[in-house]
């Protein structure tokens, strides 16, 4: 078995492919509208699906907004240079919901942003940043 992609239902789609692509560097792999079901896919992510796990961006034409519940957690990233990162982010306009730091009881670094519709990005340092 193989991790193909998650999904989440966003409410603008064209706003949310900005945040994951010229945010968060990612392509926009596929999208397809299913006019007979009023909604779009479209799949992003850091390379070819065969090869990688993706996220699919769900837009159903007549939603705007999602109550996010409380059982979704997060979509965690690896990233070299936290720091770095968060702040081209934060450039990008990015929202970072928390700084970068050691996580609570533990010692990787860690820092969370949230996309267009409130979902949490967990940003974690892959190798120690170059000071």
């Amino acid at each position: 078995m193989k991790m193909l992609h998650t999904m989440i239902r966003v409410g603008n789609l064209d706003e949310s492919i900005n945040f994951y692509c010229d945010v968060l560097g990612m392509k926009l792999l596929r999208k397809k509208d299913y006019p007979g079901g009023k909604f779009t896919l479209a799949f992003v992510g850091y390379g070819d699906e065969k090869d990688n796990t993706v996220i699919e961006l769900t837009h159903n034409w007549d939603t705007d907004s999602y109550d996010l519940g409380n059982g979704f957690g997060h979509v965690a990233l690896g990233v070299d240079d936290i720091y770095g990162t968060c702040e081209k982010i934060r450039e990008l306009g990015g929202k970072i919901s928390r700084e970068p730091g050691p996580m609570k009881h533990g010692t990787t670094v860690i820092a969370f942003v949230e996309d267009p519709n409130g979902y949490k990005i967990e940003l974690i340092q892959l190798k120690k940043a170059i000071a």
